[in-house]
């Protein structure tokens, strides 16, 4: 082998390294971004699929979905009518746990509806929510278990005040104007 072929060889076999070096470097600069945008929802995600690939895929398709979709911030006014209907249905926890997370549920659909998301079943709107409020998804998902079992009558009262919690934690995110963390005073505690 001449010395011109074999520097031609190492020149390619160099090429190829730093091709696979670039996309390893992209694809975990990806990975580090989706991880920190989705933070826990990341994981679950992961732990539901079994694949970084898979469980990053379906990520970056629901990214691709809300973009899709028309979601809004709500009107100062809107704002102020929610945060007083949640301030009632807050005021019902005491009397009536299982009302007041069943009356919390429909209130948060039907904000989410009013932002523009879809609310047809709740594995999509928790998906949905998890792109632009990732930090509340898992709450959302335990408030969720626990509207179930209110529903059946089959929550503790702990159960019941943890799910409402998450609910309002979800409410106070779904009520932010756009671009601020400015909220409507929902943030009062439960006492139960």
């Amino acid at each position: 082998m001449d010395t011109m072929t074999a520097v031609i060889i190492v020149l390619v076999i160099a090429a190829v390294i730093a091709l696979v070096a670039a996309y390893m470097y992209t694809r975990q600069r990806s990975s580090n971004a989706l991880h920190e945008r989705f933070g826990s929802e990341y994981d679950q995600t992961l732990a539901e699929t079994g694949q970084r690939s898979k469980a990053e895929a379906r990520l970056k398709d629901r990214v691709a979905r809300v973009e899709r979709l028309d979601i809004r911030p709500l009107s100062r006014e809107k704002r102020e009518v929610y945060a007083d209907r949640w301030n009632r249905v807050q005021g019902h926890f005491v009397d009536e746990p299982e009302e007041a997370v069943i009356e919390a549920d429909s209130l948060i659909q039907e904000v989410m509806g009013a932002r523009g998301y879809p609310i047809a079943n709740f594995e999509q709107r928790a998906a949905d929510i998890s792109v632009d409020h990732p930090e509340v998804t898992s709450n959302y998902r335990e408030a969720h278990g626990a509207y179930v079992r209110a529903r059946q009558h089959q929550a503790s009262t702990d159960e019941l005040r943890a799910g409402f919690v998450a609910y309002r934690a979800l409410f106070d995110e779904l009520l932010e104007p756009a671009g601020t963390t400015e909220t409507m005073g929902t943030r009062r505690p439960v006492h139960t």
